[in-house]
């Protein structure tokens, strides 16, 4: 049987930049617990859904560009994957339980991304 072809996506994993500026702020003992169960838990879930998960990075700092110039910035993004799925709505249901959301006001966008001038 043919294998279905399979889409790409951009996923953007999103905390509001005042959410992690309290973070920044919380008891460094209480932090380094709360962030390794989230790394084992996120760790977890790669592994559950590798096949579908083509590359997973961290955002860095950020510059805006306008037309009057270039400037530092912040965003919400702190990581972004690509991943491989049968359709949006496939690739979207598969983050619906993700770790990232336990995150107090977090987000996960997924976007499907397509060659230039392919069919929308």
């Amino acid at each position: 049987m043919a294998r279905p072809t399979m889409k790409k996506f951009l996923v953007l994993y999103l905390v509001p930049v005042q959410v992690m500026g309290d973070w920044a702020k919380t008891d460094p003992e209480t932090r380094k617990a709360a962030e390794e169960k989230m790394r084992n838990d996120w760790q977890s879930w790669m592994r559950e859904h590798a096949k579908m998960i083509t590359l997973t990075e961290a955002a860095g700092k950020t510059k805006g560009v306008t037309s009057t110039g270039i400037a530092d910035t912040k965003n919400d993004i702190i990581l972004y994957s690509i991943v491989e799925a049968e359709s949006h709505e496939t690739a979207a249901k598969t983050f619906a339980h993700h770790p990232h959301l336990t995150i107090p006001q977090s987000s996960i966008q997924v976007m499907e991304v397509r060659p230039m001038g392919g069919p929308a």
